[in-house]
């Protein structure tokens, strides 16, 4: 099969291009024929060596979407969908042709998606519903999503569809803009000390969930919670520690969730996937746009890109 593997950390220049033999699934596992994958800003970070439970060599990639070719009868020629903590580090991943995972870790995937479509929301979207699940979000919630990229997105989009009130916190225009088109309102965020001032302003008495994508928001972010509110956070500046005012998050009985998608393996993540993949199918959730695909053959350059900052939705497809 063809597969990008890595043979030790530190340098992007490791990832090659190669030819390995075919997988061979166990008893209890299915052989899934890759049809397309996710590359995400994590799998560039495995390779940099930011993981050091990392085995190798490896085949990195969490997210796919393909075909069942071994496995259970039940599974034989089903089109899946899947992620997990597993692909990539410990066990090889889905830049490749072909990927042996546990039979509970597949879903089936929903029938408006595309393999490329599918192969985009793993990571996204598993990192979103565990936040929301976590926070408690639900109809009627009040929510500020503060960041628009992938998991900001997945975040707004499930949050609405569970009937939450949603709010978008963005810094550049023509993102608020995009999101306008969508349905979803936003604020233009400007200084830290004005984000209470301005959540207040559309929720009255504060958010009572806001989920913080970006990392830099957690101080500022209390000053917006309702009383007995949550912040969820999945990201924190670089030395990992911000000046948290604790005096005003306690005497609002707020509390902070720490979200992980690391935390979770492919039946985890599957688990997840088969709640809200339905949505997709009844309309609730808009199909992913703006992909860009691209051979594996090609998997390189865009590592490279993405480590160099581009914000490009990536999917390989072998």
């Amino acid at each position: 099969m063809q597969a990008l593997q890595f043979t030790k950390t530190g340098d992007l220049a490791s990832l090659q291009h190669v030819e390995l033999p075919d997988p061979v699934p166990a008893a209890d596992e299915v052989l899934v024929e890759v049809r397309a994958a996710g590359l995400n800003p994590s799998d560039v970070k495995n390779v940099l060596g930011r993981f050091p439970y990392t085995t190798l060599p490896r085949v990195p990639g969490r997210d796919f979407a393909g075909v069942v070719v071994k496995g259970p009868q039940a599974l034989l020629g089903q089109s899946v969908w899947g992620t997990g903590k597993d692909l990539g580090f410990d066990h090889n991943g889905s830049h490749a042709s072909l990927l042996t995972l546990p039979a509970r870790g597949v879903a089936l995937m929903p029938k408006s998606l595309s393999f490329a479509q599918a192969a985009s929301c793993g990571v996204p979207y598993t990192t979103a519903w565990d936040a929301l699940e976590r926070s408690g979000v639900k109809a009627g919630t009040r929510l500020l999503v503060i960041g628009a990229g992938a998991v900001g997105s997945a975040a707004l989009d499930l949050a609405k569809a569970r009937g939450a009130e949603v709010l978008a916190g963005v810094r550049r225009a023509e993102q608020a803009a995009e999101l306008s088109a969508h349905g979803i309102p936003s604020l233009l965020l400007d200084q830290q000390e004005t984000l209470g001032e301005q959540v207040n302003a559309v929720f009255p008495g504060g958010a009572e969930v806001i989920f913080d994508t970006t990392g830099f928001w957690l101080p500022a972010a209390v000053a917006a919670l309702a009383t007995f509110g949550r912040i969820a956070i999945i990201a924190a500046p670089v030395d990992g520690h911000v000046q948290l005012p604790a005096l005003a998050l306690y005497r609002r009985g707020g509390s902070v969730v720490g979200v992980n998608s690391l935390l979770y393996g492919s039946e985890a993540c599957a688990r997840m996937l088969e709640q809200f993949g339905q949505w997709f199918d009844d309309g609730l959730l808009p199909r992913p746009d703006g992909l860009r695909e691209s051979p594996l053959s090609e998997g390189l350059l865009r590592y490279r890109e993405v480590n160099e900052g581009s914000t490009d939705k990536n999917i390989l497809l072998p």
